[in-house]
């Protein structure tokens, strides 16, 4: 132990050490890279994703090309279509997605934040046919 070839480095990031930036997967989300892809050469990404502007049509239905996915809500909330059911995450609540889980983030609160950890790094994302038309309606922001 300790002297195989390292794969993977250590990394401490602070929160003045990075800032939300636009650019990610959704326009409507600020991303803050959290150094974790860096440090994994690529096996793992961990960013904290928040509201940027208020939804509409939400990420559309979708599934992700992975091995692991967890959402962790730190602040606020979101409401998922897992499938055809409605999930309410709220905040301290964990979410598994198992990989291919057709999901649609539709509704979220204007404090929404949320630590996304996804394995690889550079996972794919393909629109998927809706299992479901019953979507709900989205909370206005005031």
């Amino acid at each position: 132990m300790g002297q195989e070839p390292q794969s993977t480095f250590f990394s401490h990031i602070k929160p003045g050490d990075t800032d939300y930036k636009g650019g990610g997967l959704r326009d409507f989300f600020l991303y803050r890279d959290l150094g974790v892809a860096g440090a994994t050469n690529g096996k793992v990404i961990a960013h904290l994703v928040k509201a940027n502007a208020p939804p509409s049509d939400g990420t559309g239905w979708h599934y992700h090309v992975c091995d692991f996915q967890i959402v962790v809500m730190m602040k606020g909330w979101a409401r998922f279509m897992y499938e055809d059911k409605v999930t309410l995450v709220e905040t301290g609540d964990v979410v598994h997605q198992r990989p291919g889980m057709v999901h649609y983030l539709f509704d979220y609160s204007p404090d929404m934040e949320y630590l996304e950890i996804v394995s690889p790094a550079d996972f794919g994302t393909v629109s998927a046919i809706a299992p479901t038309d019953k979507v709900p309606p989205v909370t206005p922001w005031e």
